[in-house]
């Protein structure tokens, strides 16, 4: 991928820990997957927002039913990484 410089405004001190944490020559890719990830979410949120016009906001019920659907996957996915590890 092409890169281009560009010039950034930064609290200080956000940018001096992030600098020590990864060194100067990783500071320029920190940022990019920061922006990354932060145009990921905002395309989430487009994502929700149109859902939501077309189907209605999520009820309450549906958010319960979701997070122990994910709770259950988790916990099923956690256990065949145990069994594995040990069948190994």
């Amino acid at each position: 991928m092409a890169t281009k410089k560009y010039t950034v405004t930064l609290p200080e001190e956000l940018a001096e820990e992030i600098r020590q944490e990864v060194g100067s020559g990783g500071f320029s890719a920190y940022v990019a997957r920061a922006i990354e990830r932060q145009r990921e979410q905002d395309r989430l949120g487009e994502l929700v927002a149109w859902l939501e016009g077309e189907h209605g906001p999520v009820t309450d019920d549906e958010l319960a039913s979701a997070e122990a659907e994910r709770r259950e996957l988790e916990s099923h996915f956690a256990e065949q990484g145990e069994q594995h590890r040990k069948a190994s």
